[in-house]
């Protein structure tokens, strides 16, 4: 499976370590927790990440980085559907639930990769990856490439 996750150039080779993360709370782990946030497409990367953009500064540093992880679409679909059963209505905005979800996979130590959904985009789906998995060493750098925003999404709309 491929995924995608997009940095400041200067994280572009630890991209996948975790420790953004680590040490910041994110929707899906709790601070101390080291899990690098990936998406299941470029597109869907991007917004994730202009949604924590503050102001109207483009980042002119970033790149977009694309890993092969080896876990079959079967186990994906299989976590999909338990997410989602595990899941209440109001879990977008319920970060305490969804970071204790997040927490208790990575304790758990059972698989490198999890899907999560988008808040973003509620039909398109977000990787945690355990960067301290036994299996993390088999997940392979396909490609990383200098990445922009398109210059309009940085206008101020009146």
């Amino acid at each position: 499976m491929r995924v995608w996750r997009i940095c400041s150039e200067r994280f572009a080779a630890t991209a996948f370590s975790g420790e953004g993360s680590r040490t910041t709370s994110g929707r899906w782990n709790s601070e101390g927790v080291p899990v690098a946030y990936a998406s299941e497409h470029l597109s869907l990367a991007a917004l994730e990440l202009f949604i924590h953009i503050d102001g109207e500064d483009e980042p002119r540093d970033l790149m977009a980085v694309e890993a092969e992880v080896a876990v079959s679409p079967k186990i994906v679909a299989k976590q999909q559907a338990e997410i989602l059963e595990r899941l209440g209505p109001t879990w977008r905005f319920d970060m305490t639930a969804t970071r204790a979800i997040g927490d208790e996979w990575f304790a758990a130590q059972d698989s490198l990769v999890m899907a999560v959904p988008s808040v973003v985009i509620e039909v398109e789906w977000n990787f945690l990856i355990n960067p301290r998995h036994r299996e993390f060493a088999t997940m392979k750098i396909v490609q990383q490439r200098a990445f922009r925003f398109d210059e309009r999404m940085f206008r101020r709309v009146h």
